[in-house]
């Protein structure tokens, strides 16, 4: 091995600690953190930043990899090119942005995250927008130094911030699946409804212990391959999955009156976790080592979900334990809650809508997000254009409903502008993998009618998992489902699911 790259390689494990640190701070701020340790947490976050991106612009960073990509090419080391391309890519998004900038985002967003808390079970739009206007702000400046540093590459600022989560899949690729969407959803939804009117869907509400459904909650994580001897499940207002190998934490939240919803989180946030666990030991310092991009990622939590814990004849396996862990809802059959998991209807919030209409949410926030850092709009237009935007997408109006409307998610509390795509991308390839899947195993359903999913956690180890960030994400979906990410699929499997009543 060359010396420069020995080089890089103990400056990115280094920032490997500081990242770990990083994550269960973060993890601790959003579940288990007194409100009065909000200013003290930001400041160590923010400076825990700025010292990653002091090692990250080291003046000596260029030399090294300029050094070790000439050691490759002489064949002087063995080490693979996506090690050191990998390497190289977090180097220049790093360098795009000032230290003082890194600081500035993390206590703004920290500040913005925890007011959202309570102002939007407040519905104070106006509070949030106190905090909100600095988020902006700042993210515009970090998508403009994005975009400076490579404007061949990124024809606007949003760009350069997609990029940050959906790397490889630019917006050229977004647009054409969006389009593609956008032209047969609003048709099918309309189909799908229609069919469903003559259907009797029953009311799975009841009295339902949080307790016991986070016992069961578990059990469904035990189910789909979760080890929680290097995990854990928590509480939070958002559900989220993050951690580290060896520690994958797990948040899901629950309804005293409804169990569906925590069940759909978690599946969710354990495809999630399943997919950090799964990455290449070897590499795990490395950036090489990390899950491709978030569309990748999206793939995994929504395979769980949608293609496994809302199958049929997974439902119908798992129905037991729902029974075991709830014995209120034994008055529910399997056919019932599995009715009820497939009901489709527009609705106020992302994270309970379902499947068909959820990829209308997201062009929602894709188009006003990109207007936002763009510089086409202020703040203070976000929920005229929201309201707006729901009545034509979807024919419903949240008028001053800002906690259902546009306060309802968190990623733009912290400036994760760029990220909403990944949701809908992410569709799309977990439609594929699961055909994929299903080719390589014809007997799946047999499989899952005795809630068995250890085929489908090898063949995406195999084909996925281990694959790291060793090849860009749409050679990974060639690879490993024969065709780049093609919105064709996620609307065959709508069809098939909801219109052929087939699993």
């Amino acid at each position: 091995m060359s010396r420069s790259l020995e080089n890089l390689e103990q400056q990115f494990h280094r920032i490997a600690q500081l990242d770990h640190a990083s994550t269960f701070l973060g993890w601790d701020q959003m579940v288990m953190m007194p409100e009065g340790g909000m200013p003290a947490r930001s400041a160590a976050m923010a400076e825990l930043a700025a010292l990653r991106h002091e090692l990250l612009t080291a003046s000596a960073m260029d030399d090294w990899l300029q050094e070790a990509k000439l050691a490759l090419s002489k064949g002087l080391t063995d080490q693979s090119h996506a090690h050191v391309a990998e390497m190289e890519r977090t180097w220049q998004q790093a360098i795009a942005l000032p230290a003082s900038l890194v600081r500035a985002q993390v206590i703004a967003g920290a500040r913005c995250e925890h007011a959202w808390r309570t102002q939007r079970a407040d519905n104070d739009w106006d509070g949030f927008l106190s905090n909100f206007r600095e988020v902006v702000s700042l993210s515009r400046e970090e998508a403009q130094c994005r975009q400076q540093l490579k404007p061949e590459k990124f024809k606007t600022p949003y760009d350069a911030m997609l990029d940050m989560h959906c790397t490889g899949d630019g917006q050229v690729l977004i647009n054409t699946v969006f389009s593609v969407l956008r032209s047969s959803l609003p048709d099918l939804l309309q189909e799908i409804m229609e069919k469903q009117r003559s259907l009797s869907v029953t009311d799975l509400s009841g009295e339902y212990p949080i307790e016991q459904q986070q016992k069961l909650c578990e059990h469904l994580m035990l189910k789909l391959g979760f080890d929680f001897s290097a995990g854990r499940l928590d509480i939070s207002m958002h559900p989220f999955s993050t951690g580290g190998r060896g520690d994958q934490r797990i948040t899901t939240r629950y309804r005293t009156t409804d169990f569906v919803d925590a069940l759909q989180a978690t599946a969710h946030e354990t495809g999630h976790a399943s997919y950090e666990a799964g990455l290449p030991v070897e590499w795990q310092p490395y950036p090489v080592g990390h899950a491709r991009n978030m569309c990748i990622h999206e793939s995994q939590s929504l395979y769980f979900e949608k293609h496994v814990y809302q199958s049929k004849s997974f439902c119908q396996a798992f129905h037991p334990s729902v029974k075991q862990f709830l014995p209120e809802s034994g008055r529910f059959s399997a056919e019932e809650i599995w009715s009820s998991l497939t009901q489709v209807k527009p609705s106020f919030i992302r994270v309970e809508a379902d499947e068909v209409t959820y990829p209308l949410h997201v062009m929602i926030r894709y188009e006003i997000e990109s207007a936002l850092i763009n510089g086409d709009i202020e703040p203070d237009a976000i929920p005229e254009m929201w309201d707006s935007a729901m009545n034509d997408y979807l024919g419903l109006s949240t008028g001053h409903d800002h906690a259902n409307g546009c306060m309802q998610d968190i990623h733009w509390t912290d400036g994760t502008f760029g990220y909403f795509p990944s949701y809908t991308i992410g569709a799309v390839n977990a439609a594929q993998i699961a055909s994929s899947i299903r080719r390589a195993h014809p007997d799946w359903q047999e499989h899952f009618a005795k809630g068995d999913i250890e085929f489908a956690r090898s063949w995406l180890l195999e084909h996925i998992w281990q694959q790291g960030s060793t090849i860009d994400s749409q050679e990974l979906m060639i690879s490993a489902t024969g065709q780049g990410s093609d919105a064709a699929c996620l609307l065959d499997h709508l069809r098939r699911r909801y219109l052929q009543d087939q699993d």
